[in-house]
């Protein structure tokens, strides 16, 4: 890391992204409230692996050698966009649903919810685009621990992550609950979350579009 004023600027940037919806949220969130605390708790442990792997494989820079294929980056840039726009399109359509309302989900044994996390988790191209973009701005290349120092942040991030979606597979089921009550506050909060969604997903769109309208 450079300085201290990098490592604030990280954890802030971090935290940012921990707290903004998307599918590993989401898929947690459902799951502890169709099945409890527990079972959300075990999906999350599932989606920490995915984590672990994607932020292993940038340090080891096996992530960064896919993105080096080109266009690879700007493919999992348009991909990105298009899930993160059609997530946007399920919390706002008519008929849509929160994820704040109970959804009957089939009861899955522990191992089950593990590997459905841990597949969420793999199958999300922004955690690439995340740890192949946003570490590299923070690693002082010009000592020699690159390597130590891609862990000590992608550990930061994890843990940020950890903590956000624990905390909602913690209280999902209370939101959820309070929620029920209020079906205007739904309302809001699907928009809310879809607009969120549908902004992230156009920036994303934008920014795997640039390469192609300067050159």
């Amino acid at each position: 890391m450079h300085d201290s004023a990098s490592m604030y600027q990280f954890l802030a940037l971090g935290g940012m992204l921990a707290i903004t919806p998307g599918p590993n949220m989401v898929y947690v969130m459902s799951r502890s409230i169709a099945q409890g605390r527990g079972a959300g708790l075990i999906s999350l442990a599932g989606v920490m692996l995915g984590y672990l792997f994607y932020m292993f494989s940038a340090a080891f820079g096996i992530t960064a050698l896919v993105l080096k294929v080109p266009g690879a980056s700007a493919m999992l840039g348009a991909a990105g966009s298009i899930y993160l726009v059609y997530l946007a399109w399920q919390a706002v359509k008519p008929g849509g649903r929160s994820p704040f309302e109970v959804r009957p989900l089939a009861q899955e044994p522990p191992l089950r919810l593990l590997a459905m996390g841990a597949t969420t988790s793999l199958l999300n191209p922004k955690l690439a685009m995340l740890f192949i973009s946003l570490l590299p701005q923070f690693i002082d290349h010009g000592r020699s621990d690159v390597f130590g120092q891609s862990l000590t942040l992608g550990s930061l991030l994890i843990a940020a992550f950890a903590l956000a979606n624990g905390s909602v597979a913690i209280a999902s089921s209370g939101m959820a609950t309070f929620l029920k009550r209020k079906p205007g506050l739904m309302l809001a909060q699907r928009w809310v979350m879809g607009v969120m969604l549908g902004a992230l997903g156009i920036n994303l769109a934008i920014d795997a579009a640039r390469p192609f309208l300067t050159s």
